[in-house]
């Protein structure tokens, strides 16, 4: 995968502090400290790993014994370690929404209304310090402040605007939509695992469940475009963090030589290139042995 996605447009912004603020209604967001820093990576570079905390953080959030403590915490462990899912361009049909008067939204898990104006849409995002944005029909004008916010946007001016946005202290997210996305995940996951594990045992209807809930999974796709190089190559596009977890997962998930498995002791998922072992330890292994 790294070899398919090597000429990946994949670099996201992530800030050294996060925190939880509640709005004037009581709606919980995640959203930048006032004096966190910030930090351009790639996440491509360790993408193995990042799948794995994101499955950790969202086998906590689908059991319902979790403490909404304990699932906070996680959520709030990767944003710091990865950055903002990005949901601001994983709802919409179209990334480059703000050129239109309207955001259209295909079917989601977040927002039920199948359009809304673009102004509507931006205050999702920015529900305690709104943008400085100017929105007239089909032309728009926003402001950035600050030397390294500035040098930032320059440095990732091929990005869509609304992406750009995703990238600015004000920006937040919704707690119950965030851990939503994670839960979409790791119910992925277990879900391809299990179906092929205990297929032999599940009647009709348990089996078209489990297809009609992977069918579910994704949003929008990464676009690409052709670059003349030396040789002709793809330049993939992703425009949220989360679209890169999506398509990476995805392909782990189908990729038939893929290292990601599930312990059959703990339920952990893990990487492994042992694919008689099944166990993610020898802790596991061993404790498993007692137990049997």
């Amino acid at each position: 995968m790294n070899n398919i996605f090597k000429n990946a447009n994949s670099l996201w912004v992530k800030y050294d502090k996060y925190e939880w603020k509640k709005d004037n209604e009581g709606t919980l967001f995640l959203t930048p400290a006032s004096h966190a820093g910030i930090k351009l990576y790639n996440p491509m570079k360790d993408y193995e790993e990042m799948i794995l905390d994101a499955l950790d953080v969202g086998i906590l959030c689908m059991r319902k014994k979790s403490n909404e403590e304990t699932v906070m915490n996680s959520i709030l462990t990767f944003t710091e370690k990865y950055g903002m899912l990005g949901l601001i361009s994983s709802i919409p049909a179209m990334s480059d929404f703000i050129n239109y008067e309207y955001v259209y939204l295909p079917k989601n898990h977040y927002i039920k209304k199948e359009s809304l104006s673009t102004e509507k849409y931006l205050s999702y995002f920015f529900p305690f310090e709104k943008l400085d944005f100017v929105k007239n029909k089909l032309e728009s004008s926003w402001s950035v402040s600050g030397a390294e916010m500035t040098a930032l946007f320059l440095t990732l001016n091929h990005l869509p605007e609304p992406v750009l946005m995703s990238f600015q202290k004000e920006y937040s997210e919704r707690y119950d939509w965030i851990r939503n996305a994670f839960t979409d995940m790791a119910f992925t996951f277990f879900s391809a695992f299990l179906y092929y594990q205990d297929k032999d045992t599940f009647d009709d209807n348990q089996l078209s469940l489990y297809q009609k809930g992977m069918a579910a999974f994704g949003g929008i796709a990464p676009t690409y475009h052709i670059e003349l190089r030396d040789k002709p190559v793809i330049v993939w596009e992703f425009y949220s963090l989360l679209l890169q977890l999506q398509t990476m997962l995805s392909l782990m998930i189908t990729d038939e030589q893929s290292s990601l498995k599930v312990c059959k002791n703990c339920g952990k998922a893990y990487l492994s290139k042992d694919f008689n072992n099944p166990f993610c330890s020898k802790e596991c292994e061993d404790e498993y042995g007692d137990r049997h």
